[in-house]
């Protein structure tokens, strides 16, 4: 064994490194960090990065304002491509929502500038929250 490396089960590894191999976070630090913050459960509990993964573990990632819940039907310990990235996981997630739903940033015209004090009015009043500015007395 090789000085700082955790032992490991046969058939297990690293919750990270499996979740970076199977192509759900594009880097291993992306991975290693959500599961700092607590955005990745194993087995319903939360997960450091250390943990180790099983075959028929389920796991619940939170990523790029996703929920991504997956139960491990493969153990692959180096990134793969997507075609065997597929095979080594069972998707149980729910669907993404569609675009529509997303939110709408207001796309103000090209070379407009910045807003008057007359147009943040306006976008106040349409975004209904008055923005008359008439509450001191005189």
């Amino acid at each position: 064994m090789v000085s700082g490396e955790a032992p490991q089960a046969e058939g297990s590894t690293r919750v990270d490194v499996w979740i970076w191999s199977v192509r759900l976070t594009k880097t291993r630090s992306q991975a290693a960090a959500a599961c700092r913050a607590g955005h990745v459960k194993v087995a319903g509990e939360r997960a450091k990065p250390a943990q180790a993964v099983r075959v028929g573990d389920e796991v619940r990632l939170r990523h790029a304002g996703r929920d991504r819940i997956v139960v491990v039907s493969k153990i692959v310990k180096k990134r793969v491509g997507a075609p065997v990235a597929a095979e080594c996981f069972i998707d149980n997630s729910p669907p993404p929502p569609p675009r529509e739903v997303a939110l709408q940033v207001p796309v103000r015209d090209r070379g407009a500038g910045r807003p008057t004090k007359r147009d943040r009015r306006e976008m106040e009043r349409l975004r209904g929250g008055g923005g008359g500015g008439g509450d001191l007395p005189r």
